[in-house]
């Protein structure tokens, strides 16, 4: 716990006239030298890093048990009551350090980066969004409200979408078939209210848009979430490159597991299970036997890392098992004021399961590397570098999954499938970036017109092997499983960008493990006090997403994929 020396040690939140208080005081300081600059910008710091810590664990509460009424409301009064009271304040501070006849004395490392932040938020800050952003949040919630409550009977068991899903892996078609039917179309239970619900996010946030001086919300949305390295024209070039360089590898690998089954058609229930006619591979039974293995894995990397973990463990900072009344998905939170991260996941006993971990690893290991530079805004990254440190942990641990099995054939297996799933995540990510820049740059189109198009964009992405006759209704709606449409719009190039880095780091890895970690360890110690290309740089790689770039990590990807099945 970092000790406070603008609030009280024993603060507790409780209303937001407990701590309006403490936002006069600051709004009251006065600036009368860069030492007081430096103060204000330290006690602000440490004001919203206290909030940050008590929003994140009403989330957390709220996600790992959906159906409680009373962390529902804990939840709900941070976002209708505190949310939009602290953020009337964040314009004048930011003004008041902007405009600080002291403020081209802020040239330490950091602070380049976080002014530049700061002038681009009073650009686009808008007092009439505020009540806009309210209802935002609280729509969003019932995304999780929605999907986390659907349940399927399978054999006479009730299981959560994550656990039946486990089940594609099996080597009976017949039960593949019954248990993806059962899944899509209790998926489609809820279609309608999530057209609704996405059709009320897009009127909103296209509103507050316009209120921002902006022609839709895809560009408001570029500016707010600080992309100053690229823009739309570098992400249509990315899926044009996706198009032309993966969509052809993903047309060999489902012809060749077409032709290994020895099937007439492929179909989307047959992209799971092994292709050889193998049983699932079992990396673990329980969530307390994946970490323990994890923890063996990042211990063996190097002991630093196998520490992050242990210490989480201490502080009682997971949730991995999935069950009813859990959100979906997995994420690692991190925690301002302690510094150790919490992780969420859903874990089911898959390698999925396995990789989310590591990647959430990847993420926690990012938290407590830096959770003590000085000031919150260096320790919130961009995306594009967090995912970077998620997805580059997958692929260095790939070496240390005979943690997870026993027998080598079976690590060999799990590496190949991995490797082949980064192959549909490019596609997929060009896909659904795709579909959210024709979303707001159509915000009045049609439920009609957007499956119309969303037909249409996947089509472009997707490999033309797979039989989807029969399933038309489910394609068409298969969009509404990704949560990022709905609960954070445009966050998912980033993990585009940030897979292709990690491909590179992955690279620098096999020829020297030593100094990529370094490098790896040194980049994400930085934070966010550089920009996003120099973060890449120390770690060793490009800032790069162009055609032929994503040729050449789709070669490397492509020749460590057949140095392991020939290995």
């Amino acid at each position: 716990m970092k000790k406070r020396t603008f609030l009280p040690s024993d603060f507790q939140l409780s209303t937001w006239e407990s701590v309006l208080p403490y936002f006069e005081k600051l709004s009251a300081t006065e600036i009368s030298s860069i030492a007081d600059l430096r103060d204000f910008c330290t006690n602000r710091s440490e004001l919203e890093s206290y909030l940050s810590e008590n929003f994140a664990w009403r989330y957390i509460k709220m996600s790992c048990d959906n159906q409680n009424e009373t962390l529902q409301t804990s939840y709900a009064q941070f976002v209708n009551e505190i949310m939009p009271n602290a953020s009337v304040f964040d314009d004048a501070w930011n003004k008041k350090v902007i405009e600080s006849p002291f403020v081209n004395e802020l040239t330490e490392t950091g602070f380049p980066v976080m002014l530049r932040g700061m002038k681009k938020a009073i650009e686009i800050f808008r007092e009439e969004n505020i009540p806009l952003f309210t209802e935002l949040q609280n729509l969003e919630t019932n995304y999780g409200a929605l999907t986390g409550a659907l349940m399927v009977t399978i054999k006479g068991e009730e299981k959560t979408l994550q656990q039946a899903g486990a089940l594609l892996e099996s080597t009976d078609r017949a039960e593949r078939e019954e248990v993806y039917q059962t899944m899509v179309q209790k998926r489609l239970t809820i279609k309608n209210e999530l057209n609704d619900l996405y059709t009320s996010l897009i009127e909103k946030r296209h509103q507050v848009a316009l209120n921002a001086g902006f022609e839709n919300y895809r560009d408001y949305a570029f500016a707010s979430l600080g992309r100053f390295d690229y823009g739309p024209a570098e992400c249509f070039e990315f899926h044009e490159a996706v198009a032309e360089t993966v969509v052809p590898l993903l047309n060999e690998a489902a012809a060749k597991r077409k032709e290994e089954m020895g099937l007439d058609s492929l179909k989307p229930f047959d992209k799971a299970v092994d292709p050889l006619g193998r049983g699932p591979l079992k990396p673990f039974e329980t969530g307390e036997e994946l970490l323990t293995k994890t923890i063996g894995v990042f211990d063996e990397m190097d002991p630093f890392l196998g520490n992050c973990l242990k210490e989480m463990v201490t502080l009682d900072r997971f949730d991995l098992d999935s069950r009813k009344g859990k959100n979906p998905g997995g994420y690692n939170y991190p925690l301002e004021e302690t510094g150790y991260p919490f992780i969420f996941m859903n874990a089911a006993g898959t390698v999925r399961d396995v990789v989310t971990l590591l990647h959430e690893g990847g993420h926690a290991v990012h938290s407590i590397l830096t959770k003590d530079l000085a000031l919150n805004s260096f320790r919130n990254f961009p995306s594009e570098v967090a995912e970077l440190a998620s997805m580059s942990m997958e692929l260095m641990t790939m070496d240390l999954w005979g943690h997870y099995f026993t027998n080598p054939e079976e690590a060999k297996r799990a590496k190949i499938k991995h490797l082949e799933d980064i192959l549909e995540t490019l596609p997929w990510v060009a896909t659904i970036d795709a579909f959210q820049h024709w979303v707001y740059e159509n915000p009045a189109h049609t439920v009609a017109q957007r499956e119309e198009k969303w037909n249409e964009i996947v089509s472009r992405f997707s490999d033309t092997v797979t039989d989807w006759t029969g399933l038309a209704e489910v394609r068409s709606n298969i969009w509404q499983k990704q949560l990022h449409l709905f609960e954070v719009p445009f966050y998912y190039i980033e993990y585009a960008i940030a897979q292709l880095g990690a491909l590179a780091v992955w690279r620098n890895y096999c020829q020297n493990p030593k100094k990529a970690l370094e490098q790896y360890i040194a980049a994400l110690s930085l934070g966010y006090t550089q920009p996003m290309k120099t973060i890449y740089a120390t770690a060793g790689i490009e800032f790069n997403f162009s055609k032929p770039y994503i040729q050449e990590l789709m070669d490397f990807l492509a020749d460590q994929l057949k140095k392991i099945a020939e290995s």
